[in-house]
């Protein structure tokens, strides 16, 4: 009988974490931590599953070991590579006979290896259950503020100083705001940013409030989990705020690169309605001649400052100057200080 053991967080700091499924399922997500070890390629899940459904579990099975018998040693070698003498974890999706061959091999082969009860599918319902109801594992404190005041960049100088911090445009590869994908790729599925999410908390500094940005429900394409937005929205809020120029300078800093041009083009397209005729062939205008800040002021005064002001519903609970990312710095801290209830 092989080693089996349900999921608990402690295994990921133990153990080697091996996801013996195909490339495109460990894509869509996978553990924290783990390593790709297929012991299908994603043609050969497809055929078994065909041949599963038409013939049967048994013809199944042969086929498959007629598939991968031959990749064996080269998995077990790579494993132990990568294990460095830890034990090891070994998942498929939902703890069947990919991940059980896998470890039947290694413990043949002498190695500490265990089986994860119920795989990937175990650990996914772990992580919804987290987020429904979501209750953090400190307050919450929740920075608001207009486009371009530097609420991303003064977040990460916070983490850097070593507050809690959980970066969700960093995690969703997303802005969220109409021009927000220039530069990145929002190319993880709605479950790896759930399983980052997870982990991002998981992670985080005990005691410490944390910090994080104000956002939509949606960042992109991708959903805040279970019930997160609404703890958020009843959470500890703080207005940053900085002048027009100093938010058109940072602007023209993130997003003024040539390479982002195109993009820019298309994103505009997008908002012409919202932003009405005359001010968008005005702004396209800066935007044909490459003039930057006055391309910005105009998406400022026309665009995100009227979507903020019509979507804003809540009081914030203290205001903070992000004119200068240090001052503001000591700004948040003194704070914190004076709200021991945000701060335990």
């Amino acid at each position: 009988m092989i080693k089996t053991t349900p999921f608990h967080e402690s295994l990921l700091d133990t153990h080697l974490v091996v996801d013996v499924r195909t490339p495109l399922e460990y894509e869509e997500d996978h553990l924290p931590g783990a390593i790709n070890v297929p012991l299908l390629t994603n043609e050969e899940r497809v055929e078994i599953g065909t041949i599963y459904k038409q013939t049967g579990p048994m013809e199944a099975r042969r086929r498959g070991l007629n598939l991968t018998a031959h990749r064996f040693p080269a998995m077990v070698e790579a494993i132990a590579r990568a294990a460095a003498d830890r034990p090891i974890l070994v998942y498929c999706w939902r703890g069947g006979l990919r991940s059980k061959t896998v470890v039947s091999i290694l413990d043949l082969a002498g190695f500490d290896a265990v089986q994860l009860q119920g795989g990937h599918k175990a650990f996914r319902h772990l992580v919804l259950s987290s987020f429904e109801p979501f209750t953090p594992p400190a307050p919450l404190v929740v920075l608001h503020g207009m486009t371009g005041v530097g609420k991303t960049t003064f977040l990460l100088q916070l983490a850097r100083a070593g507050h809690a911090v959980v970066d969700l445009e960093g995690l969703a590869r997303h802005r969220g705001s109409a021009f927000g994908e220039l530069g990145l790729r929002q190319d993880i599925s709605q479950k790896r940013f759930e399983t980052l999410l997870w982990d991002a908390f998981r992670r985080l500094p005990a005691g410490c409030p944390i910090l994080l940005e104000g956002e939509s429900r949606r960042i992109g394409r991708l959903t805040l989990p279970g019930n997160l937005y609404d703890v958020m929205r009843g959470s500890v809020k703080l207005w940053c705020e900085a002048s027009v120029a100093t938010r058109v300078a940072r602007l023209t800093e993130e997003y003024g690169r040539p390479e982002y041009r195109d993009g820019m083009a298309g994103a505009l397209e997008r908002i012409r309605k919202k932003l009405g005729g005359d001010n968008y062939e005005a702004i396209k205008s800066h935007l044909d001649r490459w003039e930057m800040e006055p391309f910005m002021e105009g998406l400022i005064r026309h665009y995100y400052d009227k979507l903020y002001y019509k979507t804003r519903d809540w009081v914030e609970d203290a205001v903070i100057s992000l004119e200068d990312f240090s001052s503001g710095e000591r700004e948040l801290n003194a704070f914190l200080a004076s709200r021991p209830q945000a701060a335990v």
